[in-house]
């Protein structure tokens, strides 16, 4: 019997679920899933949170929930939502209002509610849930766990019932960063998604420059000081946080309910509350908020969406310079008895720090960050489109372990993966063995770190190298392949994106170039060499086995 039975629209039976989960293979094999009911899932009605509103059981998965699946992952039901993915809250829904995991007065956070809530009680590992206006961040926060909000597009809304479909995406949520992006790299990519751009960065410069609001308004007591405690554990592992303007944010913000641009939820559904009118199964809230949508006209709209674009752009330009923005995932959690005094408006207050982000098309990390005034806290890294490895990474540096929930079980979580998250979504990549300046803290680090590259970590060739000094400003080494008898060269690998490594070939001064080297485990990578003229000109100093070991002699 689940702790908070309302998380739950319909449930696979028990002996099923573990008939599937004993045969699973793959990645996510041994990982159970829940879905959000307005993503299909075969076998189940897609209710959208409206019982009516289904016309019988979906004939096919989704296809994020297909590729779920092929992973190995075994659905156990579909979840509670706030109906029609309209608000921010989890208590508009004919089902009920999902109750947070921990504290039963309080909401869990919506439209995402019963997926949050059934990987936080531990009844599923994984959960998909969509966000269009933090649906997928700020549950996660209010349950203290890891919502991946990617960039609109990578990930397929085929089988989606549409909130406001130019700004929908599809979201994962887990009790850890690692094996929600295991999930997020299987989910993403693939027919009928937005291309990769080639030169795609796969981390944040170690010495990464993050914004922070300059102003933090409508914060609960205790929660503006548990975010400068997250800005404080960046500044500590060497990040430049610095606040930067955001009123343009904030007024952003507000066009997606206040303005014209609501008519996208009409588009969606309007046809469906319209007609039925009176339907005991509609939220009224929810209904009101929809059949209000039809009404601005064609200008409206036009003039919204020149407003948001002028707003997107100084808010691009204030960002100028900096990896990511950190914003406090809300403000603060309401319970169910202020929601239910003032519905729209403490529905608003939730989303302070969330509805601009799907409007100037980001990609956010919600994860875990301590606790507030008894409540779970969350922090939220935004970065810029396609930067999703951007924000996963510094997500990673930021956030806190979950605290469970009492009583609850979950499986282990995955390892981390070898690569972020994108590049088993498509992005290509290239592994650069670097031996000298460009060593990580070495004077040349920074092009490779200013591209985006990823340290992997300490790698050797194999024993056929020379490595010589050669006479550069700075000082540089030269490894040249000399057969037998040779040396193995010490050295460290990135991960760079193919059009990142182009521009660096691009810039690479004589008398270095790029080539295959081959490394102990028989590896071929891409390496530096430098021209054989150069070497015979220099010193050898292949006995040292390194360029850091030369330096330290």
């Amino acid at each position: 019997m689940s702790a908070r039975p309302e998380a739950w629209i319909a449930r696979r039976d028990a002996a099923d679920v573990e008939r599937d989960l004993v045969a699973a293979a793959g990645p996510l094999a041994g990982l159970r899933l829940a879905v959000k009911n307005n993503v299909d899932v075969a076998g189940f009605p897609t209710t959208a949170g409206c019982p009516s509103y289904a016309t019988g059981p979906a004939a096919s998965d989704a296809v994020a929930v297909a590729r779920l699946r092929a992973a190995g992952a075994t659905v156990v039901g579909v979840t509670n939502l706030d109906q029609f993915a309209t608000g921010l809250v989890g208590q508009r829904s004919p089902y009920g209002g999902v109750r947070d995991a921990r504290r039963p007065a309080y909401v869990s956070g919506g439209s995402s509610s019963g997926s949050a809530v059934a990987v936080a009680l531990g009844e599923a590992d994984l959960a998909i849930g969509t966000d269009t206006a933090g649906s997928g961040r700020v549950p996660a926060a209010f349950q203290g766990i890891v919502g991946i909000k990617p960039t609109l597009g990578v990930v397929s809304t085929e089988g989606v019932v549409p909130a406001c479909r130019s700004w929908d995406a599809v979201t994962i949520f887990a009790r850890d960063l690692d094996t929600a992006s295991v999930a997020m790299g299987v989910m993403a990519g693939g027919p009928g998604t937005r291309a990769w751009p080639v030169d795609v960065p796969l981390a944040a410069p170690a010495a990464a420059r993050v914004a922070v609001p300059d102003e933090l308004p409508g914060m609960a007591p205790g929660w503006a000081e548990a975010f400068e405690a997250a800005a404080e554990r960046l500044r500590a592992d060497g990040c430049v946080v610095e606040a930067v303007p955001f009123t343009s944010f904030l007024t952003a913000a507000t066009l997606l309910y206040g303005g014209a641009l609501v008519a996208e939820r009409h588009a969606a559904v309007g046809a469906f509350v319209d007609a039925h009118a009176g339907d005991p199964a509609l939220d009224p809230t929810v209904a009101g908020i929809i059949h209000r949508a039809g009404t601005p006209t064609a200008s409206a709209l036009v003039r919204d969406l020149e407003r948001l674009e002028e707003l997107r752009a100084t808010s691009m330009a204030l960002l100028d310079g900096f990896d990511a923005l950190l914003v406090p995932t809300a403000p603060g959690q309401p319970t169910a008895a202020e929601v239910a005094a003032d519905p729209v408006g403490v529905n608003s207050w939730v989303g302070t720090f969330t509805n601009f982000c799907n409007l100037f098309d980001l990609c956010a990390v919600a994860v875990p960050s301590g606790t507030a005034d008894g409540a779970q806290f969350g922090v939220t890294v935004v970065a810029r489109t396609f930067h999703d490895a951007v924000a996963l990474d510094l997500a990673r540096r930021v956030g806190l372990a979950a605290e469970p929930v009492a009583g609850a079980g979950a499986a282990s979580p995955l390892p981390e993966p070898a690569s972020p998250w994108p590049v088993a979504a498509g992005v290509a990549t290239e592994r650069l063995l670097v031996v000298g300046a460009h060593l990580r803290g070495q004077p040349l680090a920074g092009e490779l770190e200013s591209r985006g590259a990823r340290w992997v970590g300490p790698a050797s060739t194999a024993p056929r190298y020379a490595l010589t000094e050669l006479d550069t400003v700075p000082a540089k080494p030269g490894l040249e392949r000399v057969g037998t008898p040779g040396a193995s060269v010490a050295g460290e690998l990135w991960e760079v994106s193919t059009g990142a490594l182009g521009s660096f070939l691009a810039n690479l001064p004589a008398p270095m170039n790029l080539g295959r080297v081959e490394l102990d485990d028989g590896e071929w990578v891409v390496g530096f060499g430098c021209h054989a003229e150069a070497a015979r000109g220099g010193r050898d100093i292949t006995d040292h086995g390194g360029w850091l070991a030369w330096l330290g002699r």
